[in-house]
């Protein structure tokens, strides 16, 4: 299948299919390459799937690193050029998602084990520990190196080692502190829930989010499923489940 390449409000944006857009926001430190194989699986086969890498990552330029918010900020005012997409985002991209449906009209939400309480904050805590010229200097390469180490006999890993060499290491720094910031503060999951529109949250179980932040899920009436077992890349451990939840929700629509 054909892929449309652009850049877009300075994001390379991948376009590939026909139909209502899904619209897909990778997490920290991660890039857009990490949704392919989900963007040509049959059962997704009536979407166009518009692939993003967010600025300071992948193939996006680096020369403005807005924080958190600017970044939704730009999303929505990229997103109102066209009709109301489906955004699909994991980890920071499930929050980047909340934070532009808050902003902008949107067809629905899905959010990929993203970020809800402090507990669920693992490179982002390791790299808010380093000051900014420390994480530039050393950090990064540590944090890459222990990901490769670790990755050896893990997929998942194996992916975002690959994404985080395409990564800068000031956004990955800058985007690791707002994250710590917004999870503490546990306002997600309530943000989340007070949505105007379809939401589902899909929980990688027992590696992902954490059970103090399924239970805010609850507490808040978030919709939202186990995919288990699994950990945070739910869609790199158990593709078929993933799609089949995805399809299913989209299907709804």
């Amino acid at each position: 299948m054909s892929e449309r390449w652009s850049v877009e409000h300075g994001m390379c944006v991948r376009r590939v299919g026909a139909g209502p857009e899904l619209v897909w926001i990778h997490g920290l430190g991660e890039w857009s390459v990490n949704f392919d194989p989900l963007a040509r699986r049959p059962e997704l086969a009536a979407w166009t799937h518009v692939l993003v890498d967010l600025p300071g990552y992948g193939r996006s330029p680096r020369a403005d690193l807005p924080a958190l918010d600017d970044v939704a900020g730009a999303l929505a005012a990229w997103l109102a050029e066209r009709p109301p997409a489906v955004l699909v985002g994991h980890s920071m991209g499930g929050v980047l998602a909340t934070l532009v449906a808050e902003r902008q009209r949107v067809r629905a939400v899905v959010d990929v084990d993203g970020n809800l309480t402090r507990g669920d904050c693992t490179f982002s805590a390791q790299a808010e520990a380093y000051t900014a010229d420390e994480f530039a200097a050393a950090g990064f390469a540590r944090m890459r190196d222990d990901v490769y180490r670790r990755g050896l006999d893990d997929a998942a890993l194996r992916g975002y080692h690959a994404a985080m060499c395409a990564t800068s290491p000031a956004a990955f720094h800058r985007h690791s502190v707002d994250l710590v910031r917004l999870s503490i503060g546990e306002t997600l999951a309530p943000r989340l829930g007070a949505l105007q529109v379809p939401v589902l949250f899909v929980a990688g179980v027992p590696g992902g989010v954490c059970e103090h932040s399924r239970a805010l899920l609850d507490r808040h009436g978030v919709r939202w499923i186990a995919i288990e077992p699994s950990g945070h890349w739910v869609h790199v451990d158990r593709p078929d489940a993933f799609t089949a939840a995805l399809a299913q929700f989209v299907g709804e629509l």
